[in-house]
């Protein structure tokens, strides 16, 4: 089995290549992993992963400039395909970062944090929301095999997922309204936070991927 990272310059992308490659030693799954930019090697892998950190504007003109978006177009169709960060936002329509235009494999828009927001003692909520989160589980799926209801998880973002269908909602967390921070349906999930900076619950979520046949 081989997963592939895509590498479009934008993201943790050697935290995410360890932090795979700690799954695969703990899952014994095996799988060959390689961070490539190379379309033809990600569209040869079983599995891609397609992380992703700054702003959403640079990363699509990433993209565009090294003519992946064919490629993401044609893995999203029938791989098992991991999203992370901002991975999982440019799988939607459009973000109002830049009113940047997204892939637009999910139905909806990605939004800004308003900034009058307080938590419940009144004090301001910092943007970008950054640090330690619970992830409340609203749907069952395989990729929570082992994992808590209510674990935590790490996000560093000022930007959040507003799906236009609820029934893709696979999780959520709280700042201070709850906001989807995990979306999926049939071979597709991406998570919010970052999975490769969330020790042991996100290397078990990465483990139960490389485990993964792409069913619900």
């Amino acid at each position: 089995m081989k997963v592939a990272i895509v590498n479009y310059g934008m993201g943790n992308l050697h935290s995410v290549l360890q932090s795979l490659q700690s799954a695969n030693e703990m899952q014994q799954t095996h799988a060959t992993i390689v961070l490539s930019d190379e379309p033809e090697e990600i569209l040869s892998a079983d599995k891609v992963v397609f992380p992703g950190q700054g702003a959403m504007p640079d990363c699509m003109a990433a993209l565009h400039g090294r003519g992946l978006i064919k490629v993401l177009q044609e893995s999203l169709l029938n791989k098992p395909f991991l999203g992370i960060c901002v991975g999982a936002q440019l799988l939607f329509e459009s973000s109002a970062e830049g009113n940047t235009t997204g892939l637009g494999w999910f139905k909806g828009t990605v939004q800004r944090f308003a900034s009058d927001q307080v938590d419940k003692s009144g004090q301001r909520l910092k943007i970008p929301h950054m640090g330690w989160n619970s992830v409340h589980q609203t749907r069952a799926h395989p990729l929570f095999a082992g994992i808590e209801q209510d674990e935590w998880f790490y996000f560093v973002h000022s930007y959040y997922l507003l799906p236009e269908m609820q029934e893709i909602v696979l999780a959520t967390a709280q700042y201070p309204n709850p906001f989807a921070c995990i979306v999926g349906k049939d071979n597709v999930f991406a998570t919010q936070f970052h999975t490769e900076k969330s020790h042991t619950a996100g290397l078990k979520l990465l483990g139960n991927f490389l485990l993964w046949d792409g069913s619900v």
